[in-house]
């Protein structure tokens, strides 16, 4: 029997009897683990984003995986965990990954790691934006996909959560690719939603424990929140969780666009939770102020609208920033561009504005965290 939209329970640590507890507890009121029979096949799709050791608050905790690849275990399921990191899609760079981030452990528990590297296209007739896409094959041999995803900000979307994390269902060295077909905000957060959708994971949970601020989602602050989420629904998980850093609906276009769809209701506060919310938004979290998670519409008519939107686009736009001090000219953002608006001169990155499509991939995948993400003086004042 389901009692809530969404779960939230504290747990302020990753000693494995707490989360043990903790997952336990969140799981319960939203039918817990209810759907699995035996010798169910099911992929736990964490956010292994790259090679990020288990303290940088950037991926899924293995202490977490572990509980949940246990409980499966228990109820006779097959498990596989995985992933897609940005980066080549094979044995040795994502076995890399399993390693720096500690997943190898759901193996000691009888839990298995994805080696299976091919790749399908994909049709979705009701899809809005992605009807063709390349997805990650493994996937196509569960009979289930839990999504257990990390609470991080994010340089585009403002906020990485349970929608984001199945963008990982597209090939690392294809995601780029991605970003390039759609710059445009809202249609790269369609694109997410239908991927989600396509996929329709049973279950979404979110690791909360201990969540990253700033430069997110790989190279800004751990930051102690102490809970974890779960629900059946990604959308509704984001929903709530976005505002427990301060994010609303419009702040966040993935959760904008699965409202337009029907998705989730207009404010968390129109859905069941389990606990007051209220008592876990921290008000002070470090978040992306970025003008791409900010819905503008613009209602001028012709081309009089379209130069005004235009005006209004360039005074707003957020733009990736380089510290010189930071950066070690190691060129990862200048392979990693989709747009190809990176050089390096002098050792150093220069950004061509002009070919710029604000996906932020540079400020994701800087390995120094050199690249940030800065907002027009113009933005900030109308944001105060």
């Amino acid at each position: 029997m389901i009692f809530a939209d969404v779960v939230i329970v504290p747990c302020e640590d990753y000693l494995q009897e707490h989360v043990d507890e903790a997952l336990a507890k969140v799981l319960e009121p939203i039918g817990g683990l209810s759907f699995v029979k035996p010798g169910m096949k099911v992929a736990i799709k964490a956010n292994l984003v790259s090679f990020m050791k288990p303290q940088s608050a950037a991926t899924t905790h293995p202490a977490l995986l572990c509980s949940l690849v246990k409980m499966l275990i228990n109820l006779g399921a097959e498990v596989t965990v995985g992933d897609s990191p940005g980066g080549l899609y094979n044995k040795l760079f994502v076995g890399k990954v399993y390693s720096a981030t500690g997943v190898y452990a759901v193996e000691e528990l009888g839990g298995k790691l994805n080696w299976n590297f091919e790749q399908s296209e994909e049709h979705n007739d009701n899809a809005l934006i992605a009807k063709d896409f390349l997805y990650t094959a493994y996937l196509k041999d569960f009979d289930a996909v839990i999504d257990f995803c990390k609470l991080k900000t994010h340089g585009m979307m403002a906020y990485s959560g349970a929608a984001k994390n199945l963008f990982g269902v597209i090939p690392g060295t294809v995601k780029p690719e991605y970003h390039f077909r759609y710059p445009n905000v809202m249609d790269f957060a369609n694109m997410i939603v239908d991927l989600d959708e396509f996929v329709k994971p049973v279950l979404s949970i979110i690791d909360g424990v201990v969540g990253m601020e700033g430069n997110g989602p790989t190279m800004g602050t751990p930051r102690q929140i102490g809970i974890i989420g779960a629900s059946l629904s990604p959308h509704k998980l984001d929903l709530a969780a976005a505002y427990i850093i301060g994010l609303r609906r419009e702040n966040v276009p993935t959760l904008q666009a699965a409202y337009e769809r029907g998705l989730i209701p207009a404010s968390v506060k129109d859905m069941s939770i389990n606990v007051d919310i209220d008592n876990f938004v921290i008000e002070d979290f470090k978040r992306i102020e970025n003008y791409n998670s900010i819905i503008f519409k613009n209602e001028l008519p012709g081309v009089l609208g379209k130069a005004f939107g235009g005006i209004v686009n360039k005074a707003l736009c957020s733009v990736p920033v380089v510290s010189n001090a930071t950066c070690i000219g190691c060129a990862k953002c200048e392979q990693i561009c989709p747009a190809k608006a990176i050089h390096l001169r002098n050792n150093r990155p220069k950004i061509d504005r002009s070919q710029c499509i604000h996906c932020f991939c540079c400020q994701e995948f800087c390995p120094k965290g050199a690249l940030s993400v800065k907002r027009p003086i113009i933005a900030r004042i109308l944001n105060k």
